[in-house]
């Protein structure tokens, strides 16, 4: 019988979905919940970052409690990091969304909300402080001038992720850091919640933080 299930299933290209569903990279990563739930989260409904699991993973290994991190775009990915690291400083432009990340809030984490406007004060929030963080998360608006501005606020080990990498209109900022020396490892494939791959950059000079 449970042959003849199978086969029924192979012949409209069903059984890897189904298989996939009990077990498998997908299953293990929690991907179908996160779908369903339209959240970043793992298989246990735990929050993680909105990047690549392949980019989730190359960090969990190698991030650490005496760590600082930046964040342009706050959410599940904020309290993933909050979990890991010394301290981290978020910045939000969408006050609802933000009334709803303040919620459970951890105490090493600072959330600030502020209105976006292009090359404004968004994107500018970084540089307020010098030398200040190991890691700056790039995942939120205005992202060419938020990589622009962050450069003088990175610890001499510091490096940047850029999320979406792969997208065009975030080309000048990559190109901003080759120009200045930063080397970069895409990791691409599929993320939480979407069911089509993207990348996840990670750029970085020797002798960083990530040990790369």
């Amino acid at each position: 019988m449970k042959e003849a299930i199978k086969a029924y299933l192979n012949r409209f290209d069903l059984f890897a979905p189904f298989l996939l569903r009990r077990e498998g990279a997908l299953a293990e990563e929690g991907w179908f919940r996160s779908y369903r739930e339209r959240a970043p989260v793992d298989r246990d409904g735990r929050p993680i970052p909105w990047m690549t699991y392949a980019a989730i993973h190359f960090l969990e290994k190698r991030v650490d409690r005496s760590m600082k991190v930046f964040e342009y775009g706050s959410g599940n990915s904020t309290f993933w990091w909050a979990e890991r690291v010394n301290s981290v400083h978020a910045c939000e432009h969408d006050r609802d969304w933000y009334k709803l990340v303040l919620q459970g809030l951890p105490e090493n984490v600072t959330l600030r909300q502020i209105d976006l406007e292009y090359g404004g004060a968004y994107s500018g929030e970084i540089r307020k402080f010098s030398k200040a963080f190991d890691i700056v998360v790039v995942d939120g608006r205005d992202r060419v001038n938020c990589i622009r501005n962050s450069l003088n606020s990175l610890s001499e080990r510091g490096v940047i992720i850029l999320d979406d990498s792969n997208v065009p209109d975030y080309d000048d900022g990559s190109k901003f850091l080759h120009v200045a020396g930063f080397r970069e490892i895409a990791l691409e494939g599929m993320g939480p919640v979407m069911h089509t791959s993207k990348t996840t950059s990670i750029f970085y000079q020797s002798d960083n933080c990530l040990g790369i």
